[in-house]
Order: C-alpha cells, then sequence, then structure tokens
C-alpha cells in the first residue's frame, strides 16, 4: 500500500525523489503518473493499479463514450516514470505544469495509489478533507445487524 505524505524538493530538471515506501510498493522499477480530470494535481500508482483500472475499463461496452473518455484520460495520459540511481523520477513539464509544480512535490498515499500535489495546494486540501472525515466518522462503524427485528 501507498501511506503516509512526504514533500520534496523537485529540481529544476524535474527531477524528484519518490519517497522509498513508494518506491517499495513497485520494486523500485517505475511509477506511472498521470493528470487528475479532479484538480491540478497528479495520479499515480504501479503496474497493479493500471492493471486493475484496465479490466475496469475492459469491463465496459468497447463502444461506450464513458469507457473511450477513461481509456485517454488515464492511459494516453500516463507517463511511466523510472527511477535513477538515487531513487528519483524526472516529471515530464507537461505533468508538473497541470499540477502548478515548481520547487517542491507533496506526495500523497492512498492505499492501491497516490497523489502528487503542489505543497501549499495540498495542505488547502489537506484540511477540507479532514473536516469531511471528522464529519462523516460515523460512516467508519461496522453496521450490526440485529436478529429479530421486523419479524413477528
Amino acid at each position: 500500500m501507498f501511506v503516509s505524505t512526504a514533500t520534496n524538493t523537485l529540481d529544476t530538471k524535474g527531477r524528484v525523489s519518490v519517497p522509498a515506501g513508494f518506491r517499495a510498493q513497485v520494486d523500485d522499477e517505475a511509477i506511472f503518473v498521470w493528470p487528475s480530470f479532479d484538480g491540478p494535481f497528479l495520479e499515480g500508482g504501479g503496474q497493479a493499479l493500471l492493471n486493475t483500472y484496465s479490466q475496469l475499463i475492459e469491463s465496459m461496452d468497447p463502444y461506450d463514450d464513458v469507457r473511450i473518455a477513461f481509456e485517454h484520460t488515464i492511459f494516453g495520459s500516463s507517463k511511466s516514470l523510472s527511477f535513477d540511481a538515487t531513487g528519483r523520477v524526472s516529471l515530464p513539464k507537461d505533468l508538473c505544469v497541470h499540477a502548478q509544480l515548481s520547487s517542491s512535490a507533496t506526495f500523497v498515499g492512498l492505499g492501491s495509489r497516490f497523489q502528487i500535489w503542489e505543497p501549499k495546494a495540498y495542505e488547502l486540501r489537506a484540511q477540507a478533507l479532514r473536516n469531511m472525515a471528522k464529519s462523516s466518522r460515523h460512516l467508519m462503524r461496522p453496521k450490526v445487524h440485529m436478529s429479530g427485528e421486523g419479524e413477528a
């Protein structure tokens, strides 16, 4: 699982160190990153995530416009980023522009996937998400089924 949050320096060539725990999830091979369609940040993961997305998308009608949109948005926009000897990847300029990255990048683990944010934008988003989680924490409780209810 991709877990934790880390902010690392982004150099002028777009190179950034990927957190060691993230690299371990993909066996130091490569990560896949694409522009999010939910906002100015990047989505990413390993081959396992792309395989999952592929299975989900392939279960859709091949002529469905939504399927085609997912294929273009995820697969057509993805970049495979290999690690250098120090655990860095080079983020292409178009991805940096989309996520408004300049001097640093915040990696956010989300289980089977991760996101890359401009640090100040992430701080704002994280606070909003914490507030949402706090007000919705009752949804995390297991549902208990009462036997005998509704029986005559």
